[in-house]
């Protein structure tokens, strides 16, 4: 089969790459290396692939990528929380406008094959919850009366009693609180439509979760939290952990998300529609930051829990793995204590 990989020099587009390549499968890689997540053309690329350096917005590249190909895994996207509300027009373009650019091409191309989209968990919004009294509900957004007080947990926006969190299906409402969340689900959203209108072809998308491990990027307000945490470590400084540290996420190993996309581009029944990808083992984000730093060897540098908020971050997050083992077979394999002592002195890339 031949794959193109929209993103694939990236820090998970370049673990899928390999894994599609160890299969025994061809690849086409078209990466723009954006200056966000790149510094240069990172090293250790597999030769194997055909790398291909423009963005997907690119028409006429993008059409002489995609010619032969039978599946399609799209990877490229701006990440992160970013700045602040001023990197608006870049998320937008790079995600939502280049994955209208892909489909167009592979419109005008008559595709016909599978569609792998790079999903996230943070069109969730805030996870699951449920009140004592009124069963599932959705909390409003944070109050930031209420967190400058230190007042972290949502409360139940019936009774303001005190909620549970749970694991989220992939079948609950979608709650964008974010700029970077807002233009992911707009992503899964053009996927649908193409869909609808190309019957032939299966969009999947896979909604990962925290997703950290070797390649990911450094000293970069884009990169995931484990990443933060490791360049601090890097930099001599304690890893600052914001709010109380007890926000909780399920952190999923890169290459447990690369198997997982081989397996959505594989599996003998194309799986349609959204895909939690996770570990199904949530921890808090300060289990995560004393864990590397226990790993990395400087006891010195205890996590410092310093209170700090974001408006656009939500406090739990968490995933139902059920759809994921029931239909594509995934079930992650890297445990979160091998994971982290890897992770701990696993190269990163330089941005």
């Amino acid at each position: 089969m031949r794959v193109l990989v929209t993103g694939g020099a990236g820090f998970i587009g370049s673990h899928i790459t390999d894994a599609l390549l160890d299969a025994g499968h061809e690849v086409v890689v078209v990466d723009s290396l954006h200056p966000a997540a790149h510094h240069a053309q990172p090293e250790g690329l597999d030769p194997r692939a055909d790398h291909r350096w423009h963005s997907v917005t690119d028409q006429d590249a993008l059409t002489d990528a995609v010619r032969g190909c039978d599946a399609v895994c799209h990877q490229a996207a701006m990440v992160g929380l970013g700045v602040d509300f001023g990197d608006v027009v870049d998320y937008v373009t790079e995600n939502d406008l280049g994955t209208a650019a892909l489909l167009r091409v592979l419109h005008d191309q008559r595709f016909h094959g599978r569609i792998v989209i790079a999903g996230s968990m943070v069109v969730y919004g805030e996870g699951r919850y449920r009140c004592g009294t009124h069963g599932v509900v959705r909390p409003a957004p944070r109050d930031p009366a209420l967190l400058a007080r230190g007042i972290f947990d949502p409360l139940c926006p019936r009774c303001g009693g005190e909620l549970a969190s749970e694991s989220v299906p992939e079948d609950a409402a979608v709650d964008p609180r974010n700029v970077y969340a807002a233009t992911k689900l707009h992503q899964e959203h053009l996927g649908v439509a193409y869909a609808i209108e190309h019957p032939d072809v299966t969009v999947t998308a896979l909604r990962y979760h925290n997703v950290y491990g070797p390649r990911m990027p450094r000293n970069t307000p884009y990169a995931g939290v484990a990443s933060i945490f490791r360049s601090a470590l890097e930099r001599g400084e304690a890893p600052k952990v914001f709010e109380d540290g007890a926000q909780r996420r399920d952190f999923v190993h890169v290459r447990d998300v690369a198997r997982a996309n081989v397996l959505a581009l594989t599996a003998p029944t194309a799986v349609p529609g959204p895909v939690n990808i996770a570990s199904g083992h949530p921890h808090t984000v300060l289990d995560a930051a004393t864990a590397l730093t226990a790993a990395f060897g400087r006891p010195e540098l205890a996590p410092e829990v310093v209170g700090t908020w974001r408006a656009g971050d939500v406090r739990h997050v968490v995933a139902s793995t059920e759809r994921a083992r029931e239909q594509l077979g995934f079930v992650a394999e890297v445990d979160f204590a091998g994971g982290m002592d890897e992770f701990a002195t696993a190269p990163l890339r330089a941005s």
